[in-house]
């Protein structure tokens, strides 16, 4: 969030909290406030305001919780969280912890105070989304409003919640949050998404990954450890064959794209009317990405039952 429209006023800040004060929301749901805050802050390191204690880990506990002789608000305006003024990803964040499964476990209550939030948020083109589930719970961060629901992503992210691979969770929550922020970024973690899954299952069957650092070979090794047709299909070489060109056209999009995403990195310097990669490409990378990652670890898990 560098430019200004990426910024959050202080207004809608104000507006969002306003707004849970009246319908009587509790910021820390189920959990108690040093609990919940140590989620986000590292409260050891934060300074106490109270000369009897270190850190703000001992003064909240004391304030909050022995004494409780602090006002309810007081986290709003507290200067070590610096939520009214700080950035943005700092009060968007803690918004999404707010109804966290953990923080807020009832889906219903989180989801009735999630869209409180999102209509004042949408004022300024903010939203927070579902970006996984959580045993069945979903999990909300915070992106620009409108931004793309591809039918590819929903898919990539219930099988990064049935491989339950944290890398693979980060992958595609990075993919879907860049893509209209930082197409270049969602570009390259699509490439990368492919790349994980095919060394995954070569990992799994016990192949060694190629010798040379080429994305077409790993992705042509990791295809022929994959059963792509069920044997009893008639003519099932060439309906294998088939799928197997069909996935690497898609790989072969996303390598594309990355290689193209190289051309306006950050590493060397370009003309200032340089225009970088758009979030229209971006859907195309991820689009294909994601649809060949889900083909190829349901794919995956096929074989597995049928072992």
């Amino acid at each position: 969030m560098n430019s200004k429209q990426d910024v959050l006023s202080e207004v809608t800040r104000r507006d969002v909290i306003d707004t849970l004060n009246l319908s009587g929301v509790v910021y820390h749901g189920r959990l108690d406030e040093p609990e919940f805050l140590g989620r986000l802050f590292d409260l050891t390191t934060l300074p106490s305001f109270d000369s009897r204690f270190q850190n703000a880990s001992g003064d909240i506990w004391q304030h909050r919780i022995n004494n409780d002789d602090w006002d309810d608000g007081w986290v709003w305006t507290d200067s070590r969280f610096n939520l009214l003024h700080g950035p943005s990803e700092t009060f968007l964040a803690f918004l999404a912890e707010m109804i966290h499964p953990i923080v807020r476990p009832d889906p219903g209550e989180a989801a009735k105070v999630c869209e409180m939030m999102n209509t004042v948020l949408r004022r300024e083109g903010w939203e927070l989304a579902e970006s996984k589930q959580i045993a069945g719970r979903p999990v909300y961060v915070p992106r620009r409003a409108g931004s793309p629901r591809l039918p590819a992503l929903s898919a990539a992210k219930g099988m990064a919640e049935r491989v339950d691979r944290a890398y693979v969770h980060r992958q595609v929550e990075r993919m879907e949050q860049a893509i209209e922020k930082d197409p270049e970024q969602a570009i390259g973690t699509a490439k990368e998404l492919v790349e994980t899954l095919a060394k995954t299952i070569l990992a799994d069957h016990g192949q060694p990954l190629p010798t040379e650092a080429d994305f077409p070979k790993l992705v042509r090794a990791a295809l022929k450890q994959l059963n792509l047709v069920p044997d009893e299909i008639p003519d099932h070489a060439q309906a294998a064959e088939t799928i197997r060109k069909l996935l690497m056209n898609l790989a072969t999009i996303s390598n594309g794209l990355a290689e193209l995403r190289n051309a306006y990195g950050t590493g060397h310097g370009k003309p200032a009317r340089t225009r970088g990669l758009s979030a229209r490409h971006a859907k195309l990378a991820v689009g294909a990405a994601a649809t060949m990652a889900v083909f190829m670890q349901e794919t995956a898990e096929e074989m597995g039952k049928r072992k």
